[in-house]
């Protein structure tokens, strides 16, 4: 009796900077994550995240955004609180409202004035993953 009529126009992907399909995923304010996330697509995080993040798209942390874990991604903006281990492959921007406490390893690192930043940062215009490498092999059982 009834049918269901799917526009195939609302269902379509949006591409990202790369010009891959992904899904934008949002992390609204007032909401509270216990857990990791691990996605192939973009994330905006405006809530609170107690785990880790593992996305292969970009990451934006929106100023009222609180994460403490471990975050791996391709690109991040940061402008909220951040307690973290952050792996970027490319680019991580602090802008002026962030504040992150935590280790940094990155190719390249943008920031801004006013931004508070407390921790180390380690840049490596090579493989990320083998700058992780090296410092598992240093660290003390």
């Amino acid at each position: 009796m009834f049918q269901k009529i799917i526009n195939q126009n609302t269902m379509k992907k949006s591409s990202n900077s790369n010009g891959d399909h992904a899904v934008h995923n949002l992390i609204s304010q007032g909401t509270i994550i216990k857990g990791d996330i691990e996605t192939e697509g973009d994330l905006r995080i405006d809530g609170s995240l107690v785990g880790n993040i593992i996305t292969k798209g970009k990451l934006v942390v929106g100023e009222s955004a609180s994460i403490e874990g471990t975050v791996k991604c391709d690109n991040a903006d940061i402008s909220g609180k951040l307690v973290a281990k952050v792996t970027v492959n490319n680019l991580v921007n602090l802008t002026e409202s962030s504040r992150v406490s935590g280790d940094i390893i990155t190719k390249r690192i943008s920031i801004e004035p006013g931004a508070v930043f407390s921790g180390t940062c380690q840049m490596s215009s090579g493989n990320l993953s083998s700058v992780q490498d090296k410092n598992k092999s240093g660290e003390k059982k």
